[in-house]
């Protein structure tokens, strides 16, 4: 396929009027198609229907220790829970808490605490100053963005490379400014790129020297276990924040919302016995316990942490095929083209288009109009300002592989005619 940079206007033209009869086409059909979020499929919630079936009416629910788990109690969340998503999360159990079913939303409180009440070893809550920043890696996760501009946190753009965060900026800007109080990262596999950090990369974040003596890195370790094509180790934050003189630098949030039921699964924490001890006396003033049958019915589906690791390899066999199906879309209709460019993720739940520039926002715009609905762009960067608009996030994990199949053929005929109408101005 001839690239669209080469063409002449009359062969544009020519280009533009076949693509524009296309999508016309499309547009007849009514479709009515979903990739805005990366939301399981019905395929990958069934490998979870046999939990709920491992409790009833006559079973024991108590926990270790005889913990009736109908009742108040254990804010830290059950012993044997707290052992599971500890193996999982590489920390031990008293470094660890499990709590309900949302680790943004656990993101969210540790946020608002902190503006609040502060942190261990913070001089003043972070609201009590004039101005809060917080570093965004870019392309990043919109749900992060939105936590810090409810709260009036500035946001700071980084670049996110293949292999993690700029880090030469990230040292400077974390050493010279006190109103530098944390970062936001999604190591693996990062969202919506889907890399991995590189041990470098874990090593110097957790080598930080930050003029914030309470600056807090924000490890949202949600897709950890979501590999698809390629399963790539990660360094532990914790273990290296230690070595590094930082113990208590590093909050871990991770959830089972993605391996078994969004909605009902376990949120849990991970952060320095210090910090957990200190974590808890925050809790006590918003929180009696949490639920803890949802703990004992995932620890007796899963039974040890290797239970969760052969769940997830469930889930990237369902996966990867519809990958699979988005990647070859993209080479075959679009490669060759120079309308933009995609990145093959590791793992995690997404697949990153890079559109021309100045396309993205009228990308997604004509995919509306013929039918399918994607993540607004710009929700890639902080304020919804991708300077570029360039970063369009195509979450492959919901549809079925024929609504998967005619997606993308509207996405593609929408991406080749956004750049057709670029170069033709």
């Amino acid at each position: 396929m001839k690239n669209y940079q080469e063409m002449t206007r009359e062969e544009l033209r020519a280009e533009q009027a076949r693509l524009t009869q296309a999508y016309s086409q499309l547009q007849a059909k009514g479709l009515k198609l979903n990739m805005a979020r990366g939301k399981p499929g019905a395929d990958q919630l069934e490998l979870s229907q046999p939990m709920l079936d491992v409790m009833s009416s006559r079973s024991n629910c108590l926990s270790e220790g005889g913990v009736d788990c109908r009742n108040y109690g254990e804010l830290l969340g059950i012993p044997e829970a707290r052992r599971l998503f500890g193996d999982y999360m590489g920390v031990t159990p008293e470094e660890t808490i499990v709590l309900g079913s949302s680790s943004l939303t656990f993101m969210y409180d540790c946020m608002a605490r902190a503006m609040l009440l502060g942190v261990l070893g913070g001089g003043r809550p972070w609201g009590k100053y004039d101005k809060v920043k917080f570093l965004c890696p870019v392309p990043g996760y919109d749900r992060h963005f939105t936590i810090c501009e409810t709260l009036g946190i500035e946001m700071i753009n980084v670049p996110l490379t293949e292999w993690g965060p700029d880090m030469d900026l990230v040292e400077r800007l974390t050493a010279e400014d006190e109103t530098v109080k944390g970062i936001w990262c999604v190591p693996k596999y990062t969202n919506p790129l889907g890399g991995s950090y590189s041990d470098e990369a874990v090593r110097r974040l957790a080598g930080l020297k930050p003029k914030a003596k309470d600056f807090r890195i924000f490890w949202d370790n949600a897709y950890a276990g979501h590999h698809v094509y390629e399963d790539t180790p990660v360094l532990n934050i914790l273990d290296e924040c230690k070595k590094a003189g930082n113990p208590d630098m590093a909050y871990i949030f991770g959830s089972t919302s993605k391996i078994t039921f969004p909605g009902a699964g376990v949120a849990f924490f991970g952060a320095s016995k210090a910090n957990v001890d200190f974590t808890a006396k925050q809790l006590a003033a918003q929180a009696i316990s949490w639920d803890k049958i949802n703990m004992l019915r995932h620890v007796l589906f899963f039974q040890n942490a290797d239970g969760i690791w052969a769940q997830l390899d469930k889930h990237a066999a369902i996966l990867r095929p519809k990958f699979d199906a988005v990647l070859t879309a993209l080479e075959d209709k679009v490669g060759g083209t120079g309308a933009g460019a995609w990145v093959k993720p590791k793992g995690g739940y997404f697949v990153t288009y890079i559109a021309m520039p100045g396309c993205a926002k009228r990308i997604v715009a004509l995919c509306r109009e013929a039918g399918l609905v994607l993540t607004d762009a710009g929700a890639t960067h902080p304020y919804h300002k991708d300077p570029d608009d360039s970063y369009i996030r195509i979450a492959p994990s919901f549809p079925s592989p024929q609504e998967l199949a005619a997606a993308m053929e509207i996405f593609c005929v929408c991406a080749r005619l956004a750049a057709v109408e670029r170069l033709l101005g």
